[in-house]
């Protein structure tokens, strides 16, 4: 079995109900280049936030991959980037409901103050080659802890664990 992940990441299937019919054995993982070509060609993905009373907050975002990460932004007073504020915990999914990719991590904000020139531009240099625009700042910075991903459910629903979860 091979894989292009980052080193010290488990590649496996998710636990589910059998019901389900995912496979046991490890035939058919989909490879981690599905996930870094879905966060790079994709153009609109699904951020969850949570409230302060623990309701989940779902938006729309745009967003790019850049050097291993998922980038994206929203105006100080979003009601997700107030959460991230308080939560840095998000999901971030495709668009897709068939070929689909969730992304769970921390969200690290990044600014003039936080980040290096190099890396904000590097940034800001993928914003524009796929939406035609520079971002600025603030970003945020969403390394995965874990993934979901499937394009033929069951068949090929596999799991990456970048922690010890």
């Amino acid at each position: 079995m091979s894989d292009d992940a980052p080193p010290a990441t488990t590649r496996d299937r998710p636990e589910t109900e059998t019901s389900y019919g995912i496979p046991e054995s490890d035939d058919g993982l989909l490879e981690w280049r599905v996930v870094e070509t879905a966060f790079a060609d994709d153009e609109v993905f699904w951020v969850t936030t949570t409230h302060p009373d623990g309701r989940p907050h779902a938006r729309p975002v745009w967003g790019v991959w850049v050097d291993g990460a998922f980038y994206c932004g929203g105006g100080e007073r979003t009601r997700w980037v107030r959460n991230l504020a308080r939560d840095p915990r998000l999901a971030v999914h495709t668009e897709s409901g068939t070929d689909v990719v969730i992304l769970e991590g921390v969200a690290e904000r990044l600014d003039e103050g936080t980040a290096d020139e190099a890396t904000l531009a590097r940034i800001d240099d993928a914003y524009e080659a796929k939406y035609g625009i520079r971002h600025g700042t603030p970003v945020f910075r969403i390394r995965p802890e874990r993934v979901l991903a499937w394009s033929g459910f069951p068949a090929d629903a596999t799991r990456w664990r970048f922690d010890s979860d």
